[in-house]
This record gives structure tokens, sequence and C-alpha cells, in this order.
């Protein structure tokens, strides 16, 4: 049974920790594809794929990241993963695209503890993989994964759940066009790094980990996130149209919670 991403990070997590020690940044990366990927072999996907992210971040806590991928040979994209190296959990988020899609766009906003390298590795629909990668420098300051949320309990508990969707491109007219959308989910994504300023004890783990997108009744995408996601997570994404009128989205977190928001496609949206 395949482990949740959230928890499949924490092992590799401990993995990476010991082999890196004092190294430079990056150095986690062996240990970190040894654990995901023994035996594999992880092809340079620089002409297929296109990573994008700030060489110094402006802010830790919300670091864009983008990846447009885009296969010529008549395979299909299967999922990406990213991996930014050096955070307590590396597998930050995967998507795994269920329709037959040869080019993907997407972006979200991530924590980062330090200097990094990030990684998009791209698995097609035959198994291989591709990956491209960056390196991203450190502002200073607190590690992200520890800082404390944004928010008052309260303020945060009437939000959770909740979402906000936009189209990003015009809508689509016929089935099979590409459409861009952007969907917004209220979560606090609590680490379970961050002491509680009145209490004093460790704000327990609440992680958004699981999201599931339809058009209809079809699944365009399924997202697994981690503790990197950041606060209040914002996801952008392209789909291939079906006729369908109305994306649903079914997100859940790590105490079993579960909501579900339906949108219109369409000059009505």
């Amino acid at each position: 049974m395949s482990r949740p991403l959230f928890l499949r990070g924490a092992i590799i997590a401990m993995f990476a920790t010991a082999a890196a020690g004092s190294a430079l940044a990056s150095d986690s990366w062996p240990s970190i594809r040894t654990e995901l990927y023994a035996g594999r072999t992880i092809h340079d996907g620089a002409a297929m794929i296109k990573l994008g992210a700030p060489d110094r971040p402006k802010d830790q806590l919300q670091v864009p990241v983008s990846v447009d991928a885009t296969l010529k040979d008549g395979r299909s994209i299967k999922s990406i993963t990213i991996i930014i190296d050096e955070n307590p959990t590396p597998v930050a988020a995967k998507f795994h695209f269920r329709q037959k899609r040869t080019q993907v766009g997407l972006a979200t906003k991530f924590r980062f503890d330090a200097v990094t390298g990030v990684r998009a590795i791209l698995e097609t629909n035959d198994g291989e993989l591709y990956m491209a990668e960056r390196h991203v420098r450190f502002t200073g300051g607190q590690s992200a994964c520890a800082a404390p949320p944004n928010g008052s309990p309260e303020e945060i508990a009437a939000k959770i759940g909740k979402m906000k969707f936009a189209e990003l491109t015009p809508s689509a007219t016929r089935s099979n066009e590409l459409q861009r959308v952007r969907l917004e989910i209220g979560h606090p994504n609590h680490t379970g790094m961050v002491k509680d300023q009145i209490t004093l004890f460790y704000i327990p783990l609440l992680l958004l980990h699981e999201i599931a997108v339809r058009q209809g009744d079809e699944t365009m995408v399924d997202i697994e996130g981690s503790m990197s996601l950041s606060q209040d997570p914002t996801f952008e994404f392209d789909f291939l149209t079906n006729g369908a009128r109305e994306l649903t989205v079914t997100a859940g977190d790590t105490s079993g919670a579960t909501w579900q928001t339906s949108f219109p496609l369409g000059p009505s949206s």
C-alpha cells in the first residue's frame, strides 16, 4: 500500500538529514533520490520541463513555484512531483493527471526552510522519469515551517475549508480545449513545528493532504500535499475541457475532515 505523501516525506527527511550533516545545499538529494526512485533512471528533462522559482524569494512563507511541461513524442504526462531538498518533508506536492495530457501547466506556493535545490520530476505514461532543477537562495530569518500562522485561532477556524475559484483563460466553447484556473483553499496547514504563543505547546500537525478536481463526472487532477504547502494554498493548473459546465473540488486534511465545493464554468463563474 502506498503511503500518503506527508508520511513518505517525513521518512525521506530522516534519511536525508542523516546523510546531509552540515553539507551544502542540496547534498540531501542523493538520499532523497534513493528513497523515492531507487534503481530508476532519471533523465535530464530540461528540454521538456520549464521550472520556475525565484533566485532569492521575498517571502519564504509564500514562494511561487511553477512548472510547464510538454511532450512531443506521443507519450503523455502521468504525474509531476515537486521536491524541495532541504525542507523537513522534501516531497512538497504531487500532481496526478487523470486525462491523457501531453502539455501541462501548474503553479503553487510553498514554504522554504533554507537554501535549497528545487526539482520537478515528471513521470510519463510508460514509466520514464525526467527532471528539471533550480537553486533557490535563503534570505535569512526564521525557518518557514516553524513560523507561526497568520491570524488568530478563531480566524483560522472560520476560514478552514472555504474555497475561492477563478478562470484564468477564456471559457472553452467546446470539448478538448486547454483551460487554466486558480483555486485557493483556506487551511492553516499546521506543520507541528510551531509553538502556540499562549500555551507554549506545539500546535498539532494538521495538513491539507488530498485534493481532487472533477469536471462533471471526470477527474481532471488529483493533488497530494505536505507541510511544505503554504498556509491557505493557491493552486493554478490547466485541464482539457469535456463540455461539462461545473468544476467540483474535494479537499481533505489529516484530521479526516473533507470539504467539497462546485464552481460554474463560463460567463457566470
